[in-house]
């Protein structure tokens, strides 16, 4: 799914980051302020491109590429790890029930459209499914909550959890602007100083969102067609409050209230 909406289906390791956890400097020229607390970063406009581009220090372009590698791993039923990582989220997902083959009937539980996830994964690729297993992982009871629709009054027609869960790493990979040489957009600049000062940033964000998707999901008392909307409500949201003031780690973001461990 991107911004001008579509299909539902928008689809796309965790390894030691090179990134390192010092400050990044301050780099001359015509400065943007990210915020309290965050160096500054200089935009440039590239000939025949009219949106700025934003100069990285050494640190924010190791992490930038780092991020990107990541991005770039599709997902693989064949790789040993892959299997592991999606057996892994559904232990994690639904510990009370044994599953009884990586392809089975039993993923549409969990919201994928078929009874291979491998389908749904493709485009999105390996990131997502870390996505998904980092969030089971260190907010298990928003998790669970998202996953068994446990809050508000949902809708008859509800979003598929996982299936959401893939257009969620597909619509922050557009909007941080991951595949770009640099970052061209403010957000993404800014997404940057994040990451150097924590290699899990992305996966963190992710779980952000995903709990501010259903929040507004609410909000809005949407149903299954609306999700394209709610998705560009998110983003809309998600974005203004990355770029607030005193905003210097992913923690500080207002909707990272809304997760609960």
């Amino acid at each position: 799914m991107d911004d001008r909406g579509g299909s539902f289906v928008a689809v796309r390791r965790i390894s030691h980051a090179p990134c390192n956890s010092s400050s990044a400097e301050i780099v001359a020229g015509s400065t943007a302020w990210l915020g309290r607390g965050l160096s500054c970063v200089c935009a440039q406009r590239r000939e025949n491109d009219p949106r700025p581009s934003f100069d990285l220090t050494l640190t924010q372009e190791e992490c930038l590429q780092w991020i990107q590698s990541r991005v770039d791993v599709p997902y693989d039923s064949s790789i040993p790890e892959h299997q592991d990582a999606l057996m892994a989220l559904w232990d994690t997902a639904f510990p009370e029930e044994k599953l009884h083959d990586l392809i089975s009937e039993q993923w549409k539980e969990m919201g994928w459209q078929g009874k291979d996830p491998s389908t749904d994964f493709r485009g999105g690729g390996f990131i997502s499914l870390e996505n998904l297993l980092f969030f089971a992982r260190n907010f298990p009871k928003s998790f669970q909550n998202l996953l068994r629709k446990q809050e508000g009054d949902r809708s008859v027609w509800e979003y598929p959890f996982a299936v959401a869960g893939v257009n969620i790493t597909f619509m922050l990979i557009q909007m941080l602007d991951l595949e770009a040489v640099k970052p061209r957009t403010l957000v993404g600049a800014t997404f940057l100083k994040f990451l150097a000062e924590n290699e899990s940033a992305f996966d963190l964000l992710y779980c952000i969102t995903f709990k501010l998707m259903d929040h507004q999901w609410l909000a809005m008392r949407a149903s299954y067609m609306d999700f394209n909307t709610v998705m560009k409500s998110t983003r809309r949201q998600l974005e203004k409050e990355l770029l607030l003031e005193d905003i210097t780690r992913l923690e500080d973001v207002p909707s990272y209230r809304l997760l609960s461990k």
